[in-house]
């Protein structure tokens, strides 16, 4: 028979793996020690800088200071030098957290209320997009990427969640407080509570007597 405890447990690990699975997720991942991100099938290298207070240490995608930010996109398809590409960033306020889609995007009714920075589309033929933002404040972030196919109306879409400024554990705690409340809502209803009232009267009565 499985406990509750158990399966308290299990759930746990779970959590524990989403939180850690936010390092390989979305449009960005590690390939070969490098960061890539992923233009539906076009890909390039993808590296962030904060030069104030970093010096040149590189980050994939969770930055660790509120400050001056720069993201450098180099091509590693040519298709991409022909393609009129921009760079937004949101604020993740609907909460979708390291498994933000495109699909999820589409949903928030006005993107521009929620838009941080934006980088207007336009192609590079030199092969790379470098961008500067100065983050006012930590938080959780959505990174969007949009590339217009030159010739045909078709746009491929890069969409990856990030955190500024320290470590995020998002809904993790109240998990946490949940599973702890459920779990002793389990022990009263089992009866521990009373078991344990009893033993604690029993004990109580050996010390008098002992006395």
């Amino acid at each position: 028979m499985i406990r509750f405890s158990h399966l308290l447990f299990f759930a746990i690990l779970l959590q524990l793996g989403a939180v850690s699975g936010v390092y390989s997720h979305g449009g960005v991942a590690f390939e070969e020690d490098q960061c890539v991100i992923n233009i539906d099938f076009l890909t390039a290298h993808f590296t962030i800088y904060q030069p104030e207070v970093s010096s040149s240490e590189e980050f994939c995608e969770n930055i660790p200071s509120v400050s001056q930010t720069i993201f450098v996109m180099e091509y590693l398809h040519d298709f991409l030098r022909e393609m009129p590409l921009d760079f937004r960033i949101i604020r993740d306020e609907q909460d979708f957290g390291i498994y933000a889609r495109w699909e999820d995007v589409q949903t928030i009714p006005d993107l521009d209320a929620v838009t941080a920075f934006y980088e207007p589309a336009q192609t590079r033929p030199q092969g790379e997009l470098t961008v500067e933002y100065a983050f006012e404040e930590k938080g959780r972030y959505i990174g969007i990427v949009t590339a217009a196919h030159p010739r045909e109306p078709i746009l491929y879409h890069a969409v990856f969640y990030f955190q500024v400024g320290g470590p995020d554990y998002g809904s993790f705690p109240l998990f946490i407080a949940i599973a702890v409340a459920l779990q002793g809502a389990y022990w009263v209803g089992s009866g521990g509570f009373s078991r344990w009232r009893k033993k604690r009267a029993v004990v109580s009565l050996d010390n008098n007597n002992n006395k």
